[in-house]
């Protein structure tokens, strides 16, 4: 089947699969580092026999599509493709199967080999379930904490080993949601298992809730610290915004009010 191509302005042609890619890497690397003396730019630009600039530019092309980037007062490029914006919707419609497609992609095309990369299932389908699940569960880290600027949204904590990319909605309540980045939040151990196990939660405004047995802790230094961040904001995401129909979730279902 013939791939369907975006133009570019500068007369190249980008097909399906290589949006795909692109838009991939887009989510996993921070607004910041989409240039082209990134080192995955380069790679991705190698694989894909363009220049780093050419890749560079369809990531700023994407930009200028994000609408938290523009309310940031951030545009981007403007001469994104009617394909650019499909698939950009595409990936907000139905963030697993593109993710597990962009996974495809690397593999079938010989990418090289990264902590995603897909190795051929070779048993039964529990054995291709569970790579899937690996794709999926790194796709969301990455893109997790490139969003977050590898920091702890309540602490500030910026040590990438000490944090986590942890579900508003669990991986095990939705299958829908499971690499979606809006579905998400970047939080330090401590914090992940507060939030996890309901004792604190995030309020519509995006501040901090934690619940009172925790705040009323008997311990002076525990107590201090968590009132110190109870009622302050998280710090947000330039990019996918968590959910506010995801935080009601967790709010009504799993906080310990």
């Amino acid at each position: 089947m013939k791939q369907q191509s975006a133009k570019s302005r500068y007369g190249t042609l980008w097909s399906r699969d290589e949006l795909i890619l692109a838009f991939d890497l887009y989510c996993r690397i921070s607004f910041q580092k989409t240039n082209n003396r990134n080192p995955l730019v380069r790679e991705l630009a190698k694989f894909l026999g363009r220049t780093p600039s050419s890749v560079a530019r369809k990531l700023g092309n994407f930009c200028a599509l994000d609408p938290n980037l523009r309310k940031a007062g951030i545009k981007g490029l403007i001469n994104a493709s009617k394909m650019d914006r499909e698939i950009w919707d595409a990936f907000h419609a139905d963030w697993n199967t593109l993710v597990w497609e962009a996974g495809r992609l690397r593999k079938s095309r010989s990418l090289a080999a990264d902590e995603t990369r897909i190795k051929t299932p070779s048993g039964d389908s529990e054995t291709l379930r569970l790579t899937k699940q690996r794709v999926h569960q790194t796709f969301f880290r990455e893109t997790i904490l490139s969003n977050y600027q590898s920091t702890c949204c309540v602490s500030g904590l910026a040590i990438p080993e000490c944090l986590n990319a942890i579900h508003i909605v669990p991986w095990s309540d939705s299958k829908e949601f499971r690499t979606d980045p809006t579905n998400g939040l970047c939080l330090s151990a401590t914090f992940h298992c507060l939030f996890d196990t309901g004792l604190m939660t995030v309020n519509k405004d995006l501040t901090i809730l934690f619940a009172p047995r925790v705040i009323q802790h008997n311990n002076s230094v525990t107590r201090k610290l968590l009132e110190h961040y109870n009622g302050r904001p998280i710090k947000k995401p330039l990019r996918f915004l968590p959910n506010q129909n995801r935080l009601q979730w967790h709010r009504e279902n799993k906080f310990k009010a």
